[in-house]
């Protein structure tokens, strides 16, 4: 597992030959496939895996929230209909097949004999209540469009599911395999509806008894400190090898390699990549390095002065100089954003033309919409350090044109749910395309129907664009769809609700003893075939 510095690109291409080539249902990875990431099979098995991790985890209910570290934990506990294998294509999960009937009416076959941790068997009238869930507006689900094409879901006997949908939807397998669908025991989705009776809030009993059909349960979360999850004996499918694993919150970037260095964690995320020699530099441990389908940006509030005007976001976006941020911040470690989609994602277009870095343009610009003196305004982050240091350079950056731009850094939880609100100027975040698909990589950022939570921080409404997005979610040509998500794209760069400045690479510190541990393209860890070799 050393440094895969000089293969990346090798990745990269081999995903962009299979975009090129899969149809426009493919998406998310959330293969549970042996040994990814080491290529290994092992027969051995056992341990307790640390994995030292910068952010606590929000929710444990598959509705709850759309971040990473809430997925990472989640992702172990509960399953989906659908996975995407190494090539991104739909493979059996819960379902173990499945047929188009019509082009809106789909239907599924589930796995005979699953049972949740608490001994419920599942069902298509136990998948039912999951999806009905998902999309109640009672319980606001900031991942409910992930199901916005669907009309009805049926149960059409104890194994056979039915969904039909209001129009035909080409990522409709690729949503299946996201964690926003995955499957909850029934029972706790009664006791979370009966205790919002009570008045209490959506998805807290959830987050105190997460149960589902995965590989692993919970066994302990200590909110602000630890997750410890723990093998399900009674698993379904082909059991897990760990005996347990603990996500454990280490905010600081140099204290999770300390972490590593001194054998308290197994694995460091987001090493970060100044840090990169030091961990090949350690005796018993290497760095992973993998290509991503995410975005790292600075988003504007569209709806706030002086953000609200287009000019202004153009010329604050031509201002800043990218490759400095990605050599500067990121050691050269990623690629520069020209739009919002990765190249491995479907829909991606390499002719889009970013907005070029003149600073003298953006002056113009500036003046242009009444600020030719400049303004002062404040860029919000969480203590991500590589987000903290992206702020200082902004920073820095802005003075050139007479913007004075003041930094506040946020608790993570506290950062998500003020920037949901809109309480923010301009805010550093990211966005992993977590189906492979330009769908999710563009209509939960900017469509005018998924503001605040679900994804659109940046306010934006625009009816031409929101227009397109629908289309394309609707058209099931391939190519069709590529060209409505070209036009999209070259929307998005003159209506710059954001500065997308790179696609990262994921970065993490493992140690040599951890066996058949890999991180996909979205940044989950994959960890059912991991174990720990003493």
């Amino acid at each position: 597992m050393k440094n895969k510095k000089l293969l990346w690109l090798v990745s990269l291409l081999a995903m962009l030959t299979f975009v090129l080539a899969a149809c426009a249902g493919d998406g998310e990875s959330e293969s549970k496939s042996e040994g990814e990431g080491s290529g290994e099979k092992d027969s051995g098995s056992g341990g307790d895996l640390v994995i030292a991790l910068p952010s606590d985890v929000v929710s444990l209910s598959p509705h709850g929230t759309n971040d990473i570290p809430s997925g990472q934990v989640a992702d172990n506990i509960y399953e989906t209909l659908t996975v995407l294998d190494e090539n991104q294509e739909p493979q059996p999960s819960l379902a173990k097949e499945w047929k188009e009937v019509d082009e809106t009416t789909w239907e599924f076959q589930l796995q005979e004999g699953v049972k949740f941790h608490d001994g419920e068997a599942l069902t298509a009238e136990a998948v039912k209540k999951n999806f009905d869930r998902l999309v109640d507006e009672k319980i606001a689900s900031p991942r409910a469009f992930l199901f916005e094409a669907v009309e009805s879901v049926e149960a059409k006997d104890d194994l056979t599911l039915v969904i039909k949908l209001k129009y035909p939807y080409a990522p409709l397998l690729a949503n299946l395999a996201h964690s926003g669908t995955a499957i909850m025991s029934p029972k706790i989705i009664d006791e979370d509806y009966a205790q919002m009776e009570d008045g209490g809030d959506a998805d807290a009993y959830i987050n105190k008894n997460p149960i589902g059909t995965g590989p692993f349960k919970l066994d302990e979360w200590k909110a602000g400190e630890e997750v410890v999850i723990s093998r399900n004996d009674d698993y379904w499918g082909d059991k897990a090898k760990l005996d347990t694993a603990k996500f454990k919150v280490v905010t600081e970037q140099s204290a999770r390699v300390a972490e590593l260095e001194t054998s308290v964690a197994h694995v460091a995320d987001q090493i970060g990549p100044n840090n990169i020699s030091r961990v090949e530099g350690m005796d018993g441990a290497s760095v992973v390095q993998e290509p991503s389908t995410s975005l790292s940006y600075v988003g504007f509030n569209a709806q706030k002065e002086p953000f609200d005007d287009k000019k202004v976001r153009q010329a604050v976006s031509m201002a800043i100089n990218k490759e400095e941020i990605i050599s500067g911040v990121y050691n050269n470690v990623g690629i520069p954003a020209k739009g919002p989609l990765a190249p491995p994602v479907f829909g991606y277009d390499e002719n889009v033309a970013g907005l070029e870095f003149d600073v003298e343009k953006a002056k113009e610009l500036l003046a242009e919409a009444g600020y030719e003196d400049g303004f002062k305004t404040t860029i919000w982050t969480n203590d991500n350090e590589q987000r903290v240091d992206t702020a200082v350079t902004i920073q820095n950056q802005l003075k050139e044109i007479g913007v004075e731009v003041e930094i506040e850094e946020l608790e993570w939880g506290a950062f998500l749910d003020r920037t949901a609100n809109g309480e923010h100027d301009m805010y550093v975040l990211g966005w992993s395309t977590s189906t492979g698909d330009a769908d999710y990589g563009m209509y939960p950022l900017f469509h005018s129907s998924a503001l605040g939570e679900t994804g659109n921080r940046s306010f934006l409404e625009n009816e031409e664009l929101d227009k397109i997005l629908d289309e394309a979610r609707r058209e099931t040509d391939p190519e069709v769809r590529k060209e409505l998500y070209s036009e999209a794209q070259e929307m998005l760069v003159d209506l710059a609700p954001m500065i997308y400045t790179h696609h990262q690479e994921y970065l993490l510190g493992v140690s040599d003893k951890v066996k058949g541990f890999g991180v996909d393209a979205q940044g989950i860890y994959q960890i059912k075939q991991a174990y720990i070799e003493e």
